[in-house]
């Protein structure tokens, strides 16, 4: 008698079971690669991961969740002479040998090939599956008809930043086909590929669902932004102090998080955090910022970890020299004004024959509140040696002249796009005096000294400036570049009336070198270029003058000339010697273009300044309370050397 033994099976009332791509389950810290100072690294928690069959066949990333359907009280064993499986391919074929546990040469029974048809359909890979026998001299011939599903669409979950076009585009080879694991493994790779190269280092395809009408279902993680926080450290990277209390920064978390781009419920993207660091480093605040990521791949914290820099400085001081006498001075500094990034400073001189001031206050634009403008507010009164008649020649009672000014300026501030632009109104008196305070408008050669010819002029303005910024540190600036125009054009009103147009460009390289090598400070190229001229009325002091710590190291201030157009360079090797000392070999050229006989009075042409000079020399920069102290030893091009002291980089 034949006995044959069929059994059809639908699927209704299967649990849906996952295709399990990747997870983070045995995921370690891992490391993005740093960019110049920053650092990054991840932390990530262990994912669930659904288990899956073990197979000694190919992996085919199949999750199991086989049903066990109730035995027959009558179940017959026989053996398995032969299993076929016909309707798939190789790729599912193999699948399938590895969910059924009837095997060539084992025993089977009824109740065994509805439980091999069950974990079939368990797979999800399969719209539906029968199965035959044939009984043979030695046993049982078994057939196993199976129908694969066919891909018709796909669905995204949990997804923000991929799209779903991307994503259609990378499984379209599958639409309208036999499902295909190895496929679809393949375009799961693409899919976290495009997550890498756009640079969402946390995004993951974590599992892959078919149902029997051929949808696939695509779960992804993203790393979503779940907080944004700060630390602050001390200069030695505690962020604890010796009471165990966390360091406290001065500047207002409310403000950085309304300045940064990064925001809870966004994807983590790399680039976007990039940003934000040279942004931090851009305030001039901090001198380390570091980035740490606290979480997994589904939600992440970002924590800020910040170095502040010393940002107030108040000193008090005195002195004597001939031109002032006995002098007392007073100054204050904080620019970080009640932690929001303002500054404030004011710079007093009083002595027994004037008092000379300095003050101003600058609120940057903030890109949190792109409706208002940045500005800064600025007044002073100053008196000084001219650099521009400092020479041979003097002031007729034989007297050294004095270059005297006071006014004030209010600037507006803000960006477009990749450019900070400004607009400010300037106003100024000058007068040129001898050391009693005197008026003196001619020198001793009868040349004048001022355009109204009284010894005192007015002069307004209104000035344009952009700056392009990509520097990675605005102190003490390693790596990037900064350009800056300015346009200066006067209102011709009070004395002189004077009309003049002033333009001037200034651009800054910094490039990161390692010549010596095994220091954590890099050694940085550093080149300076910068140009300009004045059309129109020109006030013999507001000639550009040339040399000097600024300028042209070896020479003293205005020595090489004081002409109407100029152009100047300067390159810098900058390397460590110590955490707060550092080394620079400099050369500086500067040059008036043979504008000097062109300004009123030729003050450059009657006290011989050559009109050219070039410099060049080393020096030491110290890391101090009260900012970089730089001193320069410099030799010009006439023979001369000259040591020089100041505060911060010449460029």
């Amino acid at each position: 008698m034949r006995v044959s033994y069929t059994a059809i099976f639908t699927l209704a009332g299967l649990t849906a079971i996952e295709l399990i791509y990747t997870s983070l389950a045995t995921a370690s810290p891992q490391a993005i690669v740093p960019k110049g100072d920053v650092q990054y690294y991840q932390e990530y928690q262990n994912a669930v991961v659904l288990p899956t069959r073990e197979s000694s066949a190919n992996p085919t990333r199949l999750a199991a969740n086989s049903q066990q359907l109730p035995a027959e009280g009558n179940d017959l064993f026989v053996t398995a002479t032969d299993v076929q499986i016909v309707g798939a391919s190789e790729e599912l074929q193999q699948i399938v040998r590895n969910a059924i546990n009837t095997r060539v040469g084992g025993e089977t029974s009824e109740s065994q090939l509805q439980q091999d048809v069950a974990a079939i359909l368990a797979t999800n890979l399969f719209r539906n599956a029968t199965v035959s026998s044939n009984p043979t001299a030695t046993g049982l011939n078994v057939v196993f008809q199976v129908e694969p599903v066919i891909v018709r669409s796909l669905q995204l979950r949990g997804a923000k930043a991929l799209r779903q076009n991307v994503a259609v585009e990378r499984i379209k080879p599958q639409i309208g086909n036999p499902i295909s694991p190895s496929a679809l493994n393949q375009s799961v790779d693409q899919i976290n590929e495009w997550y890498a190269q756009n640079g969402y280092t946390l995004a993951r395809v974590i599992a892959i669902r078919p149902n029997p009408q051929g949808v696939l279902t695509m779960e992804v993680v993203e790393g979503v932004i779940s907080e944004v926080r700060f630390r602050f450290s001390d200069e030695d990277g505690r962020f604890v102090d010796d009471k165990g209390k966390p360091i406290q920064g001065r500047t207002q978390p409310d403000f950085l998080r309304r300045e940064l781009n990064v925001k809870p419920g966004q994807v983590f993207r790399e680039e976007t955090v990039r940003q934000d660091l040279q942004k931090l480093y851009q305030l001039g605040l901090f001198q380390n910022v570091r980035v740490a990521l606290d979480g997994d791949a589904t939600k992440v914290d970002v924590i800020y970890d910040l170095t502040e820099t010393p940002a107030r400085a108040a000193n008090l001081g005195g002195g004597y020299n001939d031109d002032s006498g006995l002098f007392a001075t007073v100054s204050y500094k904080d620019f970080n004004f009640s932690g929001l990034n303002d500054s404030i400073g004011a710079d007093v001189q009083i002595s027994r024959r004037d008092i000379q001031f300095d003050t101003n206050f600058t609120s940057p634009y903030r890109e949190s509140n792109p409706d208002r403008f940045g500005y800064q507010l600025n007044a002073f009164r100053r008196r000084g040696i001219s650099q521009t008649f400092d020479g041979d020649v003097s002031l007729p009672n034989d007297d050294r002249p004095r270059e005297g000014q006071f006014g004030t300026s209010v600037t507006l501030q803000r960006p477009i796009d990749d450019w900070q632009a400004s607009m400010g109104l300037n106003y100024k008196r000058t007068s040129i005096r001898d050391r009693a305070g005197n008026i003196s408008p001619e020198d001793e050669l009868g040349n004048p000294l001022t355009l109204s010819g009284t010894g005192i002029d007015d002069l307004t303005t209104i000035s344009f400036a952009a700056t392009k910024d990509f520097r990675n540190n605005l102190v003490n600036p390693t790596e990037g570049s900064v350009l800056s125009l300015n346009a200066e054009q006067s209102i011709p009103i009070g004395q002189g009336a004077i009309s003049m147009s002033r333009l001037r460009a200034n651009y800054s390289q910094y490039v990161p070198v390692d010549f010596i090598g095994g220091k954590d400070e890099p050694e940085v190229f550093a080149f300076n270029v910068q140009g300009g001229t004045t059309i129109g009325d020109l006030p013999p002091y507001e000639a550009f003058n040339l040399g000097g710590l600024n300028s042209v190291r070896g020479y003293g201030s205005g020595e090489v000339g004081s002409g109407r157009s100029f152009v100047l360079a300067s390159a810098e090797y900058r390397f460590p010697i110590l955490d707060f000392l550092g080394g620079v070999v400099f050369a500086d050229f500067a040059s008036d273009l043979g504008s000097g006989d062109t300004v009123l009075g030729e003050p450059a042409v009657v006290r011989d300044k050559p009109g050219s000079g070039f410099g060049y020399g080393a020096g030491v920069r110290v890391n101090s309370p009260i900012g970089l102290i730089r001193a320069d030893f410099g030799f010009n091009d006439q023979g001369e050397s000259r040591l020089q002291f100041g505060f911060g980089h010449r460029f």
